[in-house]
């Protein structure tokens, strides 16, 4: 098994795409990239910490690719977007792909270069080195499938 580490805006509907992958063995959401130790929601929402709301995807990668899991995080939300996705503004809502790998470094770049190729606004997605992830409380783990809900937002394209 390997992890994959994705933020693009709320955790709650994309950790729901990744969990519909076959090959997904596991997901957790949670928060990264800031500098507070053990963040709690009401922390990172309150754009202090620096951390990101997060995915953890944990993949069988004889089932299921990190080129797929990219391409799946790309679908989820707006790469444009500084900051925000939708109507969720904050740093925590940032798009950044962590990684813990240089063929997870290798694959992210050339798929947001492939992806920029396409677009007319510069993409915003941050590739960075993993850095300590910090699990979200229960009530957020597989929020939206716990109200038998797949989505919690319209699904944002890139805009051209």
């Amino acid at each position: 098994m390997e992890t994959a580490t994705f933020a693009a805006g709320c955790f709650w509907g994309v950790e729901a795409a990744f969990r519909q992958l076959d090959g997904v063995t596991g997901t957790r959401v949670g928060y990264i990239g800031g500098h507070a130790a053990d963040p709690t929601y009401e922390a990172v929402c309150s754009d202090t910490t620096g951390h990101a709301e997060a995915v953890e995807v944990t993949y069988d990668p004889g089932r299921v690719t990190y080129e797929e899991l990219l391409d799946v995080f790309w679908a989820k939300h707006d790469p444009t977007q500084v900051n925000r996705q939708g109507y969720d503004v904050g740093s925590q809502y940032r798009t950044a792909i962590f990684v813990n790998s240089p063929e997870q470094q290798a694959a992210a770049t050339s798929s947001r270069d492939a992806l920029q190729r396409t677009l007319t606004r510069q993409v915003a997605t941050e590739i960075l080195p993993e850095t300590p992830f910090y699990e979200a409380e229960d009530y957020h783990q597989q929020y939206l499938e716990k109200r038998g809900r797949s989505s919690c937002h319209v699904n944002l394209q890139p805009a051209g």
